[in-house]
């Protein structure tokens, strides 16, 4: 959830920032090879939830249900204390009609929606994708069967702050974003951005579009976002190769990539010497497979 690299601010504006255009082409983050056609799924159900006094600090969750609604999805928010009760339904939900689930929760309601994937785990049942925003520090682990993880957190922050990490032999999507370096950005508004917003909604209209599995070459995202930014919500990375006179620069140009991300991605300086052969991470959003037939269809003449 562009013509150039986003970064993009919480609140009321967004910045953008141009990188230099490369001089020479630069290898880009390839997709996965294109799947059979499958059948699209089914819609899926949201169930998002607020924190505590939800009604007064987790208004966001509200306006987000709203738009998912307008948007044509089921989308009912909840409190986080009846977070059992609502995972039983939606089990039984699942096992009644299945459908893609989205769990989407503010502070405590972050900590109830990876407590419904570990209900669900117990009943084999997947989870496709699932946003914590500032969660509580008492929140556990993603579960094996949560295909997709997003964690926008303060790491300071005393009422959320929950640095959440996937299990041993995860093997999903998984991006974390520490805005402790914002400070327009608290743990009482952090729920309420309307880009944010914006591009859940975007992921979620994908969802029934993208093949209910993991990506073996998924590389987890873990980072720091500067203090003016907010870098989009990729979920995962992909690794690629580095060739003769590619600089962390251009495959950020290429990829069209914050070059913060790749420096902080791979440990480098954002200037640092790359060697033809190593890989970078670059990261990457999931998308929906093309068609055989599209792909196999050579170009008109002329194009190359």
């Amino acid at each position: 959830m562009l013509a150039a690299v986003a970064l993009l601010a919480l609140g009321n504006g967004i910045a953008v920032a141009s990188p230099a255009k490369s001089k020479r082409p630069a290898v880009t983050a390839t997709a996965p090879p294109p799947a059979p056609p499958a059948e699209p799924l089914p819609p899926p159900k949201i169930y998002l939830f607020r924190g505590a006094m939800g009604p007064i600090f987790s208004t966001g969750m509200d306006r987000l249900s709203e738009k998912l609604t307008q948007a044509g999805f089921s989308a009912d928010v909840y409190e986080f204390t009846i977070c059992r009760l609502i995972g039983n339904r939606a089990i039984a939900s699942y096992k009644e009609s299945p459908a893609p689930i989205v769990l989407i929760g503010h502070s405590m309601g972050g900590l109830c929606s990876v407590v419904i994937s570990e209900m669900a785990a117990k009943e084999n049942i997947p989870i496709s994708l699932v946003i914590a925003i500032d969660p509580a520090h008492a929140t556990g682990d993603v579960p094996l069967n949560v295909e997709r993880f997003i964690n926008i957190f303060l790491s300071d922050s005393v009422l959320g702050g929950g640095d959440v990490v996937a299990v041993p032999g995860f093997r999903g999507h998984y991006a974390s974003y520490d805005l402790k370096e914002n400070s327009r950005v608290s743990h009482i508004n952090i729920e309420k951005s309307d880009d944010i917003h914006r591009q859940i909604v975007e992921m979620v209209t994908q969802l029934p579009r993208i093949p209910p599995q993991t990506q073996p070459d998924a590389v987890p995202l873990r980072y720091l976002v500067p203090a003016d930014a907010l870098v989009e919500l990729w979920d995962s990375g992909v690794r690629v190769p580095v060739r003769r006179g590619d600089t962390l620069e251009s495959i950020a140009a290429a990829n069209r990539v914050p070059l913060w991300t790749l420096a902080q991605s791979n440990s480098l300086a954002e200037n640092a010497q790359l060697t033809p052969g190593q890989t970078i991470i670059v990261p990457r959003h999931l998308t929906p497979p093309e068609p055989a037939a599209a792909m196999a269809t050579p170009p008109p003449a002329g194009r190359k």
